[in-house]
């Protein structure tokens, strides 16, 4: 299933009918995805659902062993990883982190003045002004978060994408994390995601692909969070409620409860 809303000739990043297999079990199948200029999307689904493979794909990590994945040319990427695979511990300050990230290598001494220029601006602009001396170790887990979004932003990247970004963080901290991603959105990056945190998180999103290893739906939330296609993706019966204004996924099943991914929303 492709995204509805999008002309296919734009997309900056196509999957067509991709199928990945990891010794011959297929975490993939036939998934087609569209991804064009200003898209902020998340990619919804279970453990196991694919969620993390399929950025993998999109980005050129991985090679589908049916289907292809094509960028448009000149099209950049940036990628920040789950912050719980990160070393932070490291020896290396904030300033130095993100001016790793350049295809060049890591250069720290020896970064142009420009560069150095650069990354006060991005570190202003992702709310970390003063910090480019601190040791990434000492900074709060959303400031870490922001650190490898900066990271992503120094590449040049026109396409971020986002491996659960909000995972491990606090309520607070979560919802800064979206929307510091939706002004970035908004200045005109493109931004891609993958989360289980589907209340707190992607019933915010103007966008949201729900996966288990195809997509089972892909559109606005009112149009893709329905009982249908939630059980499909999840695999047991959902219901969608209002509270607050706020839409709310809870299990519909016989010890019916708020999902814990539920307890996030704010």
């Amino acid at each position: 299933m492709r995204l509805p809303v999008h002309d296919e000739a734009s997309a900056l990043i196509r999957a067509d009918r991709i199928t990945v297999a990891y010794d011959r079990a297929e975490v993939l199948v036939d998934v087609d995805l569209a991804i064009c200029e200003r898209d902020l999307i998340g990619i919804v689904g279970p453990s196991g659902s694919g969620k993390s493979t399929l950025l993998k794909a999109l980005l050129g990590g991985i090679k589908p062993i049916r289907g292809s994945v094509t960028r448009r040319r000149g099209v950049s990427v940036g990628f920040v990883p789950q912050v719980e695979k990160i070393d932070w511990n490291f020896p290396v300050t904030v300033a130095e982190c993100i001016g790793m990230a350049r295809a060049t290598g890591f250069r720290a001494p020896w970064l142009s003045k420009a560069e150095r220029i650069e990354i006060v601006a991005i570190l202003d602009r992702l709310g970390l002004h003063g910090l480019g001396d601190r040791h990434i170790r000492d900074l709060s887990g959303g400031q870490q978060q922001r650190v490898f979004i900066g990271r992503a932003l120094f590449t040049g990247a026109d396409v971020v994408f986002l491996d659960e970004p909000t995972s491990g963080l606090d309520v607070k901290t979560r919802h800064e994390v979206l929307h510091l991603l939706r002004d970035l959105n908004a200045d005109g990056v493109t931004v891609v995601l993958s989360t289980h945190d589907l209340n707190g998180i992607a019933t915010h999103l103007p966008t949201i692909v729900c996966l288990n290893k195809s997509v089972i739906g892909a559109g606005h939330p009112d149009e893709v969070l329905t009982p249908e296609v939630l059980e499909r993706t999840y695999g047991s019966p959902m219901q969608i409620l209002e509270h607050g204004g706020m839409r709310v996924v809870v299990d519909a099943g016989p010890d019916a409860s708020v999902l814990p991914f539920a307890a996030q929303a704010g």
